[in-house]
């Protein structure tokens, strides 16, 4: 009985964190007295990094720069990242798991952690949409199966 329980999948999120949040308002106050519309440009990335064996840190990472005409108005970078404990998963299952399953249970998090930070800087929360990870993992596959090289990140705007 123990050889059949030691071979079961393991699926376990052991952790969820702010890894690292940057918050930059480079042209205030003056900026502040503006009345044109901002400009609001994001970026996702995602990396999944081996922490150990059976151990990985999966990181999203929101770039959210927000711009007056040519000036911007304040840029927030946050990562949010989690540990997680896989093991005994067939490897053709690996790649779906570490970029489509692991980042959706980041990313409610880092939305709330980007919404939060823009209120507590003066200006109304940046709201980013759902993502898609499940596109975003098919469309960098097929870019790799191209030869293209593409990493593990995506323009939303």
């Amino acid at each position: 009985m123990s050889d059949t329980t030691a071979n079961e999948p393991v699926f376990v999120l052991q952790r969820i964190y702010l890894k690292d949040l940057s918050l930059e308002q480079p042209n205030s106050p003056q900026i502040l007295a503006e009345q044109a519309q901002p400009q609001v440009d994001i970026n996702l990335a995602m990396t999944a990094e081996p922490v150990a064996d059976g151990v990985f840190e999966i990181c999203v990472t929101a770039t959210v720069t927000t711009k007056v005409q040519d000036k911007v108005l304040f840029l927030v970078e946050a990562k949010q990242a989690g540990i997680f404990e896989i093991r005994h998963i067939p490897d053709d299952q690996m790649g779906p798991i570490l970029g489509v399953v692991c980042p959706q249970m980041i990313y409610p998090y880092l939305r709330a952690i980007v919404s939060d930070i823009c209120t507590r800087a003066g200006f109304p929360p940046i709201l980013l949409t759902e993502v898609n990870f499940q596109a975003m993992f098919e469309a960098q596959q097929q870019a790799s199966l191209q030869g293209n090289g593409a990493d593990a990140s995506s323009a939303a705007n």
